[in-house]
């Protein structure tokens, strides 16, 4: 079965900008060359993005594949597909790497068992039981991505049209 997805470079150092290609084509299967425009967000670094299509896991390779340079700040997107929910991972140098599964409608779905256990840490720990559900939706590689996610000049501009 397959699956398409995003893979977002929200920031990478220029040196870094082949490797990532390599990586990406290693594990699509084929050579890749990626648009890279300047990153406003962080002067020196590039972005880039690109639309993949392939088996069941491609989002999870991609992330591996990337997860190990420190310097670069990713997210791969993968859609849901008859036998597979849809993925999220985001990646900063600050926070590592976060996944998310979501559903049909893009919603984080998060297990019973990691409610639960936050739960049980914000009983146990007195830690806050709103800093758990954040850190469960990604909320901290949210708001470290947010500036780096909005299109700087010359990026590409992908038009939503809201269904009600």
């Amino acid at each position: 079965m397959t699956t398409r997805g995003v893979l977002y470079v929200h920031s990478a150092p220029r040196a870094l900008c082949p490797h990532v290609e390599w990586a990406v084509g290693g594990v699509l299967g084929t050579r890749v060359t990626l648009d890279w425009i300047r990153q406003p967000a962080s002067p020196g670094t590039w972005r880039s993005e690109l639309s993949w299509q392939g088996q069941v896991g491609t989002a999870s390779r991609l992330a591996s594949a990337l997860r190990g340079w420190h310097l670069l700040r990713f997210e791969v997107t993968a859609e849901p597909c008859a036998t597979a929910e849809g993925e999220r991972y985001s990646s900063t140098p600050d926070l590592g790497i976060f996944h998310a599964v979501t559903g049909i409608h893009g919603d984080i779905l998060i297990p019973e068992d990691r409610l639960r256990a936050a739960l049980s840490r914000a009983d146990r720990d007195g830690t806050d039981l709103q800093a758990e559900v954040e850190k469960l939706l990604g909320k901290p590689w949210d708001d470290e991505l947010e500036p780096f996610r909005h299109a700087g000049e010359g990026a590409p501009v992908r038009w939503l049209h809201q269904v009600v």
